[in-house]
C-alpha cells in the first residue's frame, strides 16, 4: 500500500487534467501520477517532459525500453520493471528476455546496438563516475548527440523515478500484470 494517498484526476485543478489525460496515453501510471499530484509543480513537469519526450524523442522506443527495464532491474523497482517489460515484449524481447538484460553479453535477443545501449545504461546506473571515453566514441557511431543526451536522461530519470516509486511503495496499478522480469 502506498505510504501517500494517491490523487485522482478529479483532484487536479481543471487546467491539469488535460495533461492527466495525455499522462494516460503514455500507459497506467496513474499510482504514480496520483502522487505527484500532491504537488502540482512535479505533477506538471514531470508529466510535460514525460509525454513530451514520447511524442517528439528522438530515440527508437526499442532502445528507450531496453535503457528503462535495465535500469529498473538494477534498481530492483518492480513498479517500473512491471510498466515497461511490456513495451519491450512490444519491441521484440520477450518477458524471460527481458528478465535477463543485465546479463546481455551473450543475450540471444540483443544486437550488438542493444547491448551496448542495455552497457550504457549499467554505466549511467552504476559507473556514472567511473565511464570512459571509449563508450562514448562507441555511441556516437550510432547515435547523434541528442540522441545520447536523451537516452542520458532518460536513464538517470529512471532512476530517479525508481527511488520515487519504491520509497513510497507505489503498488502496480490493477489491470497492469507484475512481471516476471520484476520477481
Amino acid at each position: 500500500m502506498s505510504r501517500v494517498s494517491i490523487k485522482t484526476r478529479d483532484d487536479l485543478p481543471e487546467a491539469l487534467r488535460p495533461l492527466w489525460d495525455k499522462m494516460t496515453t503514455y500507459g497506467a501510471f496513474e499510482n504514480q501520477a496520483g502522487v505527484m499530484a500532491h504537488r502540482l509543480p512535479i505533477f506538471k513537469h514531470m508529466w510535460s517532459l514525460l509525454v513530451d519526450l514520447a511524442q517528439d524523442g528522438n530515440l527508437s522506443k526499442r532502445h528507450l525500453e531496453l535503457a528503462l527495464v535495465t535500469v529498473s532491474l538494477l534498481n530492483k523497482c518492480d513498479y517500473c520493471v512491471s510498466h515497461h517489460a511490456p513495451k519491450l515484449a512490444v519491441q521484440g524481447v520477450s518477458e524471460e528476455g527481458a528478465a535477463r538484460l543485465v546479463d546481455y553479453k551473450d543475450h540471444p535477443e540483443l544486437d550488438e546496438l542493444d547491448k551496448l545501449v542495455v552497457e550504457y545504461s549499467i554505466a549511467v546506473t552504476n559507473n556514472w563516475n567511473k565511464t570512459r571515453d571509449e563508450i562514448f566514441a562507441r555511441l556516437g557511431a550510432h547515435f547523434s548527440e541528442a540522441q545520447i543526451v536523451e537516452l542520458t536522461w532518460r536513464i538517470a530519470l529512471c532512476g530517479a523515478f525508481n527511488r520515487f516509486n519504491d520509497i513510497l511503495q507505489l503498488e502496480v496499478e490493477q489491470g497492469v500484470p507484475q512481471s516476471q522480469a520484476a520477481e
